[in-house]
């Protein structure tokens, strides 16, 4: 006799539109989702790096407008909107930052379609390449508009001085969240004016209620070090290290565990079928 969980799945498929286990839009975003975490896996190294440094330049240029506007405004609601347009730019690009895969790459390796190995190196190779390529960006920003400078200053005081605590905790948590729940809306849809959108929505949240993001936050501390401020590379890495891994954090367990959660059915079967 078959249990209850088996009979209510039947009963799915009986009403629903496809005979999956689950409803076909979140199959037909599973496979998206597998499958682009399976070749960001499988990307070479040197892939990895130039793809990587070119999204710390195209961050660059989200801090660029964000820093412009916020001179111009100081509003940093406004601001936050400015800052979309690098997010724009990685996703028309192809770029990518490193706390865009905390989802993509995870979903693939569960579904086997990739090792602990090929997700370090694409960890760390993006990771690195990100804040090289941002920390050019800020030393061409830092020289084109000296009158940034304290501004540049005044930002990355306000994140490098934050004092740990659960307001820091809560902070940096919700930054990964949000990058990574801006990468499932994008691959959750066909249309590239409802991408552009998810990248608006990101940009605006994450910097325009100034939360902690690993790497957009570091651009600012290097444009603040590269402009004469009081502030060292040792300073930026004490911050750094943390609020990297509470942005891990937020975004595996407030998104990516979730969303392996609720398509559970299909990862088991994809093992299954590898298995076979």
């Amino acid at each position: 006799m078959r249990d209850d969980h088996e009979s209510r799945a039947d009963e799915r498929r009986a009403d629903g539109d496809n005979d999956g286990p689950v409803e076909e839009e979140f199959e037909a975003e599973f496979e998206d989702i597998v499958g682009e975490g399976a070749e960001r896996l499988h990307r070479t190294f040197r892939g990895t790096l130039v793809t990587g440094f070119l999204g710390g330049i195209e961050v660059g240029v989200g801090v660029l407008a964000y820093v412009g506007v916020l001179y111009a405004t100081d509003s940093h609601l406004l601001a936050g909107l400015a800052f979309s347009i690098g997010l724009i730019a990685l996703l028309m690009a192809h770029s990518e930052l490193f706390t865009e895969n905390f989802l993509m790459p995870i979903a693939a390796l569960i579904a086997r379609e990739g090792s602990l190995g090929q997700l370090a190196r694409l960890w760390g190779g993006t990771l690195i390449a990100n804040l090289a390529g941002g920390w050019l960006m800020m030393g061409i920003i830092v020289l084109a508009f000296p009158d940034w400078h304290e501004l540049l200053s005044e930002t990355a005081h306000h994140f490098i001085d934050t004092p740990m605590s659960w307001q820091l905790v809560a902070l940096a948590l919700l930054g990964g969240a949000v990058i990574t729940l801006m990468t499932r809306m994008q691959e959750g849809t066909d249309s590239e004016p409802a991408k552009i959108v998810a990248a608006i929505a990101g940009g605006f949240v994450l910097a325009g209620f100034q939360l902690f993001h690993s790497i957009l936050d570091s651009l600012f501390a290097f444009g603040a070090i590269l402009s004469g401020a009081d502030i060292t590379y040792l300073d930026w890495l004490l911050w750094f290290l943390p609020v990297l891994g509470l942005n891990l954090l937020g975004g595996l367990l407030l998104v990516t565990v979730l969303r392996i959660v609720r398509t559970g059915e299909l990862f088991s079967l994809r093992r299954h079928n590898l298995d076979v």
